[in-house]
């Protein structure tokens, strides 16, 4: 089986003059739960190369098990460093996508041409998308026949509250849950950084980082179903 994980390649954080990126925990707890199910990883972003890492996902009080697994795990940490550009990567080369979150996204991924096609093909060739907090971001300007993709479907993402709750709301380009909603898809939401999933056909999506395990092994389950 063959899985493709899509990272931002943003690293601003608006105009604060602080950085942002991908979280870790969003892309380590998937990352092993693929990589112990015997699953072939490819990991790519817009630019190529080392994605940067949001510093707020990499302080004390931000590590799980699989994060320190991560700054263990030498041959994780190479093969971040040399992610293949975007532009380079089929969906007909693999069973699923899954995004990781972090801010960056809201920036990149929201626009980028490559990642909007690659969401489409995957969707058109009848594979499972996934994306955890941010990430469904990826979704904003992504349409099949017409229409955008989350129009009627159940799907969460980062919530306003947690927006507010780490003191972005003015920074971000967007609030992901109103756009989400203004796209008409049918919003939900758990409690404020508890975990919290929803699947609606292809589509899978996770709210926040304690979302990124459960939304990786629902994709898995999907696969395997």
């Amino acid at each position: 089986m063959n899985i493709l994980m899509v990272l931002t390649s943003h690293d601003k954080l608006g105009d604060t003059g602080k950085k942002t990126g991908f979280w870790l925990e969003e892309f380590a707890a998937p990352y092993y739960a693929f990589l112990d199910a015997g699953v072939n990883i490819t990991l790519a972003s817009p630019a190529g190369g080392q994605p940067p890492l949001d510093p707020s996902s990499d302080t004390e009080d931000a590590q799980t098990k699989d994060t320190k697994r991560f700054k263990e795990d030498k041959e994780a940490q190479e093969r971040l460093a040399n992610t293949k550009k975007l532009a380079d990567v089929k969906a007909e080369d693999f069973d699923s996508v899954f995004y990781p979150g972090g801010h960056g996204p809201l920036w990149d991924l929201a626009v980028d041409k490559n990642s909007i096609e690659l969401i489409e093909s995957f969707v058109k060739q009848d594979k499972p998308v996934a994306f955890v907090c941010h990430a469904p971001a990826a979704l904003k300007n992504v349409k099949v026949d017409g229409e955008y993709l989350v129009k009627g479907k159940k799907v969460t993402g980062f919530t306003n509250t947690e927006e507010e709750g780490v003191q972005l709301t003015d920074v971000v380009p967007f609030l992901l849950e109103d756009v989400l909603k203004a796209n008409g898809g049918d919003y939900q939401k758990g409690a404020d950084w508890e975990s919290y999933v929803v699947e609606d056909g292809l589509l899978i999506t996770g709210q926040n980082p304690a979302s990124s395990e459960e939304a990786a092994k629902r994709l898995l389950a999907k696969l395997n179903a």
